[in-house]
This record gives structure tokens, C-alpha cells and sequence, in this order.
């Protein structure tokens, strides 16, 4: 299975983020980019990649001990960025970023510990996937108007494993499905 960790943004925060995302497609050149389909929105925690079928069960035990130890926090969508040169373009976090950089190094751990081959480690980056070009772009007015983007504040209450299925229609557009297969409540172990 193709697995990742993530936060999973409620829906008013959704709706807001898709209003904004609405003015950014109107912006010229927006055609060119791939954008990312609302059901796809996640904060990623720590991407696994194709993770054996019985590796599994010791992820989902690890990641729910990694919950369990994060208290519930506050977070909120805010700005944005890109990265690749304009490659994926991005709604940033703002809010206790340093509990969803520990809980994302818990998520990183919890697979390491369950036999999960990870990558190298890189530094914890708070994004949303808004957009991808093909090619080096410039997405510097959509980085510009997402810095007057301010969504709603919630407080991050659980942890998902979340298993993404590539395309494989081969229909020029089509987007990954995202199906929540575990979900852990923050703080809920004491």
C-alpha cells in the first residue's frame, strides 16, 4: 500500500482554503499548473511510500502510541509558498507548528520503528499541496495572493494513515483517491 501520515483539515477550513484556491485558478497562466482536487488536501506528517501489507499493523500500533502522546493543538492554514521553482505551489500552517513538527517526527519515528524503509530525514516543512507545473514555473502572483489567505483556526484533535491510489486510467487530468485507513485521537492515551 502507498501510505503517508497526515493532518486532515476540517471541512469549514476546506471551504475556505476552496474559495481562495477558486481566485488562484482564475489567475493567468493557471492552466498550466496541475492542481489538486479538494479531496486530496492533507498537511503530510511523513510520506512511507509503498509499505508492505504486513508492516502495516506495527505502523498503525506505532502511529496510534504517537498519538496518543501529542496533545490536541491549534493550527490554522495561512499563506503559502512553492518549492522546486514553482514545481508544487503550497497553503503554508501557521499556529503550534512545534506540535505538528514533533508529531510529525513521531510519524517519521513510528515507521522507522515498524520496519518501514524512510529516506533520508528532512527538516519537518508545514504545506498543503495546492498545485504542480510540470515544469519550473513562476508562481509568484499565486504566492503573492496567497499571502492575504488567513483560514480558521481548529484544534488538531487526530492523526491519519492515509493511503493514497496513483491514477490509472491514464485520462490526462486524473487525480490520486486518498482513503483514510487508520485515524488516531491526539492525546487520548495520556
Amino acid at each position: 500500500m502507498r501510505l503517508f501520515a497526515a493532518v486532515l483539515p476540517p471541512d469549514g477550513v476546506m471551504d475556505q482554503l476552496a474559495f481562495a484556491v477558486g481566485s488562484l485558478r482564475q489567475l493567468p497562466g493557471a492552466g498550466g499548473l496541475r492542481w489538486t482536487g479538494r479531496p486530496g488536501w492533507h498537511l503530510t506528517l511523513a510520506f512511507y511510500g509503498e509499505v508492505a501489507d504486513d508492516l502495516v499493523p506495527a505502523l498503525s500500533d506505532r502511529l496510534s502510541r504517537a498519538a496518543h502522546r501529542t496533545a490536541p493543538f491549534e493550527l490554522a492554514l495561512r499563506g503559502g509558498g512553492q518549492f522546486g521553482h514553482g514545481r508544487a505551489l503550497w497553503a503554508g500552517a501557521t499556529g503550534d507548528l512545534e506540535s505538528l513538527r514533533l508529531l510529525a517526527g513521531r510519524a517519521e519515528a513510528a515507521a522507522r520503528k515498524a520496519g518501514v524503509p524512510m529516506g533520508e530525514h528532512r527538516r519537518y516543512k508545514a504545506h498543503l499541496t495546492l498545485a504542480r507545473g510540470r515544469e519550473a514555473t513562476d508562481v509568484g502572483p499565486y504566492v503573492d495572493a496567497l499571502g492575504k489567505f488567513t483560514g480558521s483556526p481548529w484544534t488538531v484533535a487526530d492523526l491519519a494513515l492515509v493511503r493514497s491510489h496513483l491514477p490509472s486510467s491514464g485520462v490526462p487530468g486524473e487525480q490520486p483517491r486518498y482513503e483514510a485507513v487508520g485515524r488516531w485521537l491526539l492525546g487520548a492515551g495520556g
